[in-house]
């Protein structure tokens, strides 16, 4: 059984962070919220989202786990307004997902749980920094760097206690640092990796530009960041893993 009430704002937030890497996942129903935790197909992007019952107007189930075409979910979603309630209700028969607002009604097919790829588990990485920047400043990073290059690296100069991104291309380079008075926040540990930016690209499409954003990052590691939506009833986590540089 699941049956829940939210406003159409807080599912595409939801929504949104998690196609920018697969078109389905697997919904997991429980008691205290949702969650979903997903990899793209070529296991170099990941993401963990949870949504807590209470940014919801209303939240109901049993538990179990649902498989969803995100694409399809989304274009119903971004229909309604914003602000509009979105009532969704799980028939437990036919294992479709009754969808409604505003007058409209849609029942959208489920896909058996089975057939999606296996959800990931999170590794545990012990990265050197950590840097709690706002959202807006990823974008800008991530919008310099794609004038440039294909490729971005991150990293953090534990000396000059800086966060810096740097991007270079064939004929022009960018490099885009923050210091701690840039920064909400930095625990420094000398870090430095580079990244596909087509990943960042996408999760940064996620991004709220006013949210506060954690990277933690380490010296050729997998970059995680985590913020929050839904008023911080929700939380996305991306994980994306390195390029090896080679010498």
């Amino acid at each position: 059984m699941f049956k829940a009430i939210v406003s159409s704002g807080t599912l595409r937030a939801a929504l949104d962070s998690v196609s920018v890497l697969v078109d389905e996942c697997k919904i997991r129903l429980e008691d205290d919220g949702l969650t979903i935790r997903a990899v793209d197909p070529a296991n170099v992007g990941m993401v963990d989202l949870s949504l807590a019952a209470d940014a919801f107007e209303s939240y109901e189930t049993d538990g179990g786990i649902i498989g969803v075409n995100l694409s399809r979910l989304e274009d119903i979603a971004g229909m309604a307004d914003s602000d509009q309630l979105v009532e969704l209700e799980l028939d437990e028969e036919t294992r479709k997902l009754h969808i409604q607002f505003d007058g409209l009604e849609y029942t959208l097919a489920l896909i058996d749980p089975d057939s999606i790829r296996q959800e990931p588990d999170l590794p545990d990485l012990d990265l050197s920094s950590e840097i709690v920047l706002e959202g807006r400043n990823v974008d800008r990073a991530v919008t310099a760097a794609d004038m440039v290059s294909d490729h971005i690296a991150l990293g953090v100069d534990a000396d000059e206690e800086y966060f810096y991104v740097d991007a270079e291309g064939d004929t022009d380079d960018v490099h885009f640092e923050l210091d701690r008075d840039d920064l909400i926040a930095l625990s420094a540990g000398d870090a430095h990796s580079l990244f596909s930016l087509d990943y960042l690209k996408e999760m940064n499409k996620a991004i709220p530009t006013d949210a506060e954003v954690t990277v933690e990052l380490g010296e050729e590691f997998p970059v995680k960041m985590h913020f929050d939506i839904a008023e911080g009833s929700g939380n996305v986590t991306y994980m994306l893993a390195p390029r090896i540089q080679s010498e």
